[in-house]
């Protein structure tokens, strides 16, 4: 009787590609050799689970992963690095889809389009910025997300006013939403009892949003006196319109200024490019681009409008754009240009210095 001798598979040299489509209680691996798909499985989401496969099915073979970005934010990332398995996350709008994939999407297909793009080099990986950056980040969004959520609030405070036909007085309505006009919000009573309770909890809830606020707004600005901001910081809030909790924003947004080549490129990643549709001899220009990071340049606009009223250069380029397009327009390319000194000054690390002389940007 022959004894069957089993030898253990090497991969050594090798590169095992493995596309993840991420979900919240499950990850669709799909695994691809340099020549051919291996296997497409369910998996919990556990790094672990992923890298024991790896290492069990594929000895000593160089491991690449990929999975779009998303609600998971970049844990997995980090995890899988530390872990010696090369990762990369891509902007889900950038891989390549099939018209038939298209019409017959599925967990399966969309991690057999991932392990493929990335065994062909199709991808490009996005910026992931460090764990510190990204929590700094967030705490300068809750403030903005709270904001949002004063907003409505107070909307529907002034919706229910609307409703009983409530009148405030003239002279409480311009100081609106100041001390005075909350207290005497608070001094109204409906005909019922439950009409008052609603009106009050509404009340309670913008005391707790408007504080909470508050205390946000003082933790960024402490963060913004740390080593790694304090210089930058005042270099930005040299130049009209940004003021500290601006600038925080554009630091944590950024993160690194020099991973962005040129001012086109930075301006890219902001969203003031306009888009194109372009077939044979017909070029149409569309407005600025929907790809963007929304909420950097939703502040750059905010801030391009008070620039233009403090810095005499800005004003003045404002003023002959205005001549020859409409005002939202004419913002856009002021934007762009304080976009330029935005850039200026972390690049060069000094103070913003204001001309009468409006320069190009």
């Amino acid at each position: 009787m022959k004894t069957v001798k089993v030898t253990k598979a090497d991969f050594t040299g090798q590169d095992i590609y493995a596309g993840i489509d991420v979900g919240l209680r499950s990850w669709k691996v799909c695994i691809l050799s340099e020549t051919i798909e291996h296997k497409v499985f369910t998996q919990p989401p556990d790094v672990d689970i992923l890298v024991s496969y790896l290492h069990r099915e594929f000895p000593g073979a160089r491991y690449h992963c990929v999975y779009e970005a998303g609600y998971c934010g970049f844990w997995i990332y980090e995890q899988l690095n530390q872990r010696q398995v090369d990762c990369i996350v891509v902007n889900p709008a950038d891989v390549q889809t099939k018209d038939r994939e298209r019409a017959f999407k599925s967990d399966g297909v969309d991690t057999r389009k991932l392990g493929r793009g990335l065994r062909s080099g199709e991808l490009d990986a996005i910026y992931v910025p460090s764990r510190t950056a990204q929590e700094d980040r967030t705490l300068v969004r809750t403030r903005f997300a709270f904001m949002k959520k004063q907003t409505r609030c107070k909307n529907q405070l002034k919706a229910l006013l609307s409703y009983y036909g409530i009148i405030i007085p003239p002279e409480v309505v311009s100081s609106h939403w100041s001390r005075r006009y909350i207290a005497h919000l608070e001094s109204l009573c409906l005909q019922q009892d439950s009409g008052t309770q609603a009106l009050r909890i509404l009340l309670d809830e913008l005391r707790y949003l408007r504080t909470t606020t508050t205390r946000v707004t003082k933790s960024i600005r402490h963060l913004s006196m740390q080593p790694q901001y304090e210089a930058s910081v005042k270099y930005l809030v040299s130049i009209p319109g940004i003021s500290t909790v601006g600038a925080m924003v554009f630091l944590t947004e950024l993160v690194d200024i020099h991973r962005f080549r040129s001012l086109d490129q930075l301006a890219s990643y902001v969203g003031l490019v306009p888009g194109e549709h372009s077939s044979g001899e017909r070029e149409t220009t569309t407005g600025i681009s929907h790809r963007c990071n929304s909420f950097l340049r939703a502040l750059l606009i905010e801030c391009a409008w008070i620039a233009a009223r403090r810095d005499p250069a800005l004003l003045l380029a404002f003023t002959k754009l205005s001549k020859r397009m409409p005002k939202n327009d004419a913002i856009i390319r002021i934007a762009h240009k304080l976009l330029n000194r935005i850039r200026f000054v972390l690049l060069h690390q000094q103070y913003y210095q204001s001309s009468v002389v409006a320069t190009g940007a």
